[in-house]
């Protein structure tokens, strides 16, 4: 495996898999490359097989089978897309893939879901609405915990992520902001996600009975983990924030980050050049924001992030002026991943617990 690209991918065993690829499926496929040019092609070759096992449950009525074969499909037509820009045409048909197995998916998982449509500057963002179980008769609304991701990452890879909420009564929205997902081709990465976040929760509450719209709660992790704390500086009908190894100064790090990562946030922010990027980078910065938080917030920080340093979260935790906790953990990568079952439950616990769940 000479392409040093590949190189750094192995570094994706964890979140990969711990967002549900098969880890066979990891190892098949990165055993088998040896060119970053054929990363899109031979992870959509892999995703079909889910698909089409799918497909088939379907038509034999095996809906059981059928949710996990399509979102596991989902998932990794995700990951096939995953910071592959370099050819835009290819990368859109493996995630228009990743999108159209989520819907197939979506009412025969447990719970099930929703896709739902936000009017958002003249056309929509695109989300997954899922409620917990039915709950006990005469039980109030659940509260809702608004999900947003990072610079490439989608409502397809969170499906194991909003089992930790829904698992403790709490409704889940999540959704692809501008420079995500399916709004990444309309809509540019913004600094200023209050901006984003705002229009969602009016949307929430014009829309939706069946959750309890003045508990709301926001996560978001890596870029998320910048968006989460920068919204909730500013739109004060979230009532609690977890931010997952998110960075303080997106800018600051520019010359550290990997080359992939960089290439997408070029053009996750329809930009032109490298250098228009990074001014643009450099907006997306927590400077100042600190004391206009007040809600509790849940920080992660992973000792050997090398992503969005530890530090990044600590200066964070040590700015804001409400009820802040600060969580490390020491021998997790970025956002954890290899360590997840070190912070999710607890920090799923300590947002069940902020909200009421």
């Amino acid at each position: 495996m000479s392409d040093p690209r590949l190189h750094h991918a192995l570094n994706w065993e964890a979140r990969f898999t711990v967002n549900g690829v098969a880890p066979s499926d990891f190892h098949d496929v990165m055993s088998s490359l040896t060119r970053w040019d054929d990363w899109c092609r031979v992870w959509s070759a892999r995703a079909k097989v889910h698909e089409d096992l799918g497909r088939e449950a379907l038509a034999g009525k095996h809906f059981v089978s059928a949710g996990e074969h399509l979102s596991r499909a989902a998932v990794t037509y995700h990951f096939a897309k995953y910071l592959f820009v370099q050819d835009m045409e290819q990368m859109r048909a493996a995630h228009m893939k990743a999108v159209d197995c989520l819907n197939l998916a979506l009412p025969h998982l447990d719970p099930p879901g929703e896709r739902v449509l936000i009017p958002y500057e003249g056309k929509h963002l695109v989300g997954t609405l899922r409620l917990p179980k039915v709950l006990a008769k005469g039980a109030a609304r659940p509260p809702i915990v608004l999900m947003t991701m990072g610079l490439d990452s989608t409502k397809e890879e969170l499906l194991t992520f909003e089992m930790d909420f829904l698992r403790r009564g709490l409704a889940i929205l999540a959704f692809d902001g501008p420079g995500q997902g399916e709004a990444e081709y309309d809509f540019p990465i913004r600094y200023d996600y209050e901006n984003v976040v705002g229009p969602v929760i009016d949307w929430l509450k014009a829309n939706v009975r069946d959750v309890d719209t003045d508990r709301i709660g926001l996560w978001g992790i890596s870029l998320g983990g910048y968006y989460a704390p920068r919204t909730v500086a500013f739109e004060k009908r979230v009532k609690a924030a977890i931010a997952n190894c998110g960075p303080y100064n997106w800018g600051a790090l520019w010359e550290k980050l990997p080359g992939l990562t960089r290439d997408a946030y070029i053009a996750r922010s329809h930009s032109k050049t490298d250098a228009e990027a990074k001014g643009k980078a450099f907006t997306l910065s927590l400077e100042g924001l600190g004391p206009k938080i007040n809600c509790p917030l849940f920080v992660i920080a992973a000792g050997l992030d090398r992503l969005c340093p530890p530090e990044d979260a600590e200066r964070l935790a040590n700015e804001t002026k409400g009820k802040t906790t600060l969580f490390v953990v020491e021998d997790g990568n970025h956002v954890a991943h290899n360590r997840f079952y070190k912070y999710r439950a607890t920090s799923a616990d300590w947002m069940a617990q902020q909200l009421g769940a």
